[in-house]
């Protein structure tokens, strides 16, 4: 355990370095974070006032609260373990004293809790001052929320592992991990709220993970829904993938050479 927090501690040292892409990236997002909100709002407006479960102040909520989890939950290709899998670093990996993936995730729950520290209230002060926000005043709620996000983190996290893992198959994953990410981004309710969607996609994209990396923690800081029950499902696709992408490791390993070993 100790070691775990050590690995992810020295990933949040590192990305904290980068101070320069941190301004950078946040003037990035207030802009998109405004431009979407109002987006959004229009939306909700020209339907009537409310789309699904979602007034106006709860649309610029949901994506000021979206503003935040861009970047702490990884939504863009990300290729890292399937290079260290062709330049044979797995191999430095696996003599480790922690299994790969345990020192994968440390190091992504320390780049998140980065990223996270830094946008949440930039964002959220930014989204009061502009589109309004609406948000929870229970204690009990924002813990919730915030073993929400880590279950998210987690989730996205195993979903990019499983799409790198077929490095050890194929010799290029670069197509894979763009598919992917559309796939995703879509599904996730990053562009809007997937149950904005029609009956028929909505139902295709409730029967993935893909909600659960991004919707669901806002929504259980805007009490959509039943909160514990969407915790509850995202822990059960985290239990879930989790053993899939064990299994594919160990299959992967089990035919994998590295420097004719």
């Amino acid at each position: 355990m100790r070691m775990f927090w050590e690995l992810a501690a020295s990933s949040f040292r590192r990305y904290l370095r980068y101070r320069v892409a941190i301004v950078a990236t946040m003037v990035t997002n207030c802009v998109f974070g405004l431009i979407r909100a109002s987006l959004l709002m229009a939306a909700v407006a020209g339907a009537g006032g409310m789309i699904g479960d979602y007034d106006a102040l709860q649309a610029s909520s949901y994506v000021w609260l979206g503003q935040c989890l861009v970047g702490v939950v990884q939504l863009w290709a990300v290729s890292d373990i399937a290079r260290r899998i062709k330049t044979g670093d797995l191999a430095v990996d696996l003599l480790r004293p922690v299994p790969p993936v345990i020192g994968w995730l440390a190091a992504e729950y320390g780049r998140a809790a980065c990223a996270l520290l830094i946008r949440v209230a930039p964002m959220l002060a930014i989204g009061a001052l502009t589109t309004g926000l609406v948000l929870p005043e229970h204690p009990g709620h924002w813990l919730l929320a915030l073993v929400s996000v880590v279950l998210a983190v987690t989730l996205a996290f195993q979903g990019w592992l499983l799409v790198n893992l077929a490095a050890l198959w194929v010799v290029e994953v670069r197509g894979y991990l763009n598919l992917y990410m559309i796939v995703m981004n879509l599904f996730c309710g990053l562009i809007v709220p997937v149950t904005w969607f029609p009956g028929w996609l909505r139902a295709i994209s409730l029967a993935t993970p893909f909600p659960s990396m991004f919707q669901s923690p806002i929504e259980v800081v805007l009490g959509i829904g039943t909160p514990l029950l969407t915790v509850g499902v995202q822990a059960a696709w985290v239990a879930g993938l989790g053993v899939v992408a064990h299994l594919v490791l160990r299959g992967g390993l089990a035919k994998v050479v590295i420097q004719g070993g």
